[in-house]
């Protein structure tokens, strides 16, 4: 028996009455997309306490109604879900993040991208939609399917017909966002396509998941980030912090990532407070052998 995915828990979950959200239209697209984004943070953190996850986007929902979050493959898998569950018409998409100009475009894997099709409206006249919580501090809304530049509180975007990937599409993000850009291709696939890349990115010693701890959550004015034991709020202005105490660290995963970590036992939190200040003292060396 097929099992599925926990509509009115989810919809709590995302601070929705379930009772009040109607049929699937432009305006409930957004406001789900909002309350994701904003309650639900893009994180790593089950790597560093060394549990494991997969791609199922019930299991990754599962860990969301737990008070959890995740990233990519974990958030836009488990939102397609709810989508469908809801009667949106969604495709899953193979994407690829471009940290930097150094780093060639293209739909590698790393990114799982949604669409939402069958909803127009005024500038998405075919009805298609980018939807994506998978970026960390990306979108806030979705974004018409459609070729020109965008903007989302503080951020400008873009998006253009994909040089890397034909029939597909490119998004460039912000010049202050976390990464270049990405691409994504045209077609439709299933989750099973992003098992290889999801085990590189949660166990491989050169993934970034594993070299740094990073947490970030997206509203209406901008988004704040945490690498390691940097906390940036990235808006109009950008400003950064160190929490080098341990409960200023616990403190902010509460307060302003949502993220109280119930479901990690003292130890667990003890052994992972070790952790960030050993990888942050490795930083701080190697920062200050390259100046």
């Amino acid at each position: 028996m097929t099992r599925a995915i926990d509509i009115p828990g989810y919809l709590r979950r995302l601070g929705i009455d379930p009772a009040a959200h109607g049929s699937p239209s432009v305006e409930n697209l957004r406001a789900l997309h909002r309350a994701h984004a904003e309650r639900v943070p893009y994180e790593c953190l089950e790597i560093w306490l060394g549990r494991p996850t997969t791609v199922d986007p019930l299991e990754s929902a599962d860990r969301i109604l737990r008070g959890r979050g995740g990233y990519c493959y974990h958030l836009n898998g488990a939102f397609s879900a709810l989508l469908r569950a809801l009667g949106y018409r969604v495709g899953r998409h193979v994407g690829g993040v471009q940290p930097t100009a150094g780093r060639p475009a293209g739909a590698t894997g790393n990114h799982l991208v949604l669409t939402v099709s069958e909803l127009p409206a005024p500038g998405a006249p075919h009805g298609r939609w980018l939807v994506d919580l998978g970026m960390g501090d990306g979108l806030h809304e979705p974004l018409p399917l459609v070729e020109g530049e965008y903007r989302q509180g503080p951020f400008r975007y873009a998006l253009r017909p994909s040089t890397a990937e034909p029939g597909g599409w490119r998004f460039d993000h912000d010049p202050r966002g976390g990464f270049l850009g990405l691409d994504f291709r045209g077609e439709a696939t299933g989750m099973p396509a992003f098992a290889d890349q999801h085990r590189h990115l949660s166990t491989s010693p050169e993934s970034g998941f594993v070299r740094t701890a990073t947490v970030q959550r997206r509203d209406a004015t901008g988004a704040d980030v945490l690498r390691g034991l940097t906390l940036t709020r990235v808006g109009e202005t950008t400003s950064s912090t160190v929490l080098d105490d341990r409960q200023d660290y616990f403190n902010a995963l509460d307060d302003l990532f949502g993220l109280p970590l119930d479901d990690v036992t003292p130890p667990e939190r003890a052994d992972l407070w070790r952790r960030l200040v050993i990888a942050h003292e490795q930083w701080i060396n190697v920062n200050r052998g390259s100046t």
